[in-house]
């Protein structure tokens, strides 16, 4: 991925983009440097918090976490968990089928963006666009879930 451009954010756009992750999934992020990098090969752009890529802005969208930046801190909002059976998918960059799904926070609405998590360990393997609410997920057939990053996908393999 080539970088385009790369600055340090001014402290009205860290407090913006702190308020905005806060009110999505529960984290508070604590960097001391806050740098955008926008990319001139990919449909996202980058925050770095400290230099690790922890934010993610994807198609236009508000500021949310990549998978690093989400097992960097603990989310308490907008998680949808999975069951051991669907890990491998997950992380393959499969979209999230119903029976796939043990617990999805109650708060979110078909269009928001969603931390996948594993529940053995609580890791989150994916981020991805909730196509039905939270209180809807759990059951037995259908796709709920749209995957847009995973482990292991550019995104989660990017360095500058």
């Amino acid at each position: 991925m080539k970088v385009k451009s790369r600055h340090h954010l001014r402290s009205d756009e860290i407090s913006e983009l702190e308020d905005a992750i806060a009110e999505q999934t529960g984290v508070e992020l604590d960097g001391d440097a806050y740098e955008m990098v926008e990319l001139a090969d990919a449909d996202f752009d980058v925050v770095l918090v400290d230099g690790d890529p922890v934010v993610v802005y994807m198609d236009g969208e508000r500021p949310f976490l990549t998978v690093a930046g989400a097992n960097g801190y603990e989310p308490t909002s907008n998680v949808v968990t999975v069951d051991a059976g669907a890990v491998s998918f997950v992380s393959d960059g499969a979209d999230v089928m119903r029976p796939g799904i043990v617990d999805a926070d109650d708060g979110i609405e078909a269009g928001d963006l969603v931390l996948i998590a594993e529940e053995t360990h609580g890791k989150v393997l994916a981020v991805g666009r909730a196509l039905e609410p939270g209180s809807e997920m759990v059951g037995d057939s259908g796709k709920v879930v749209e995957s847009l990053h995973h482990v292991g996908d550019d995104l989660f393999q990017f360095s500058v």
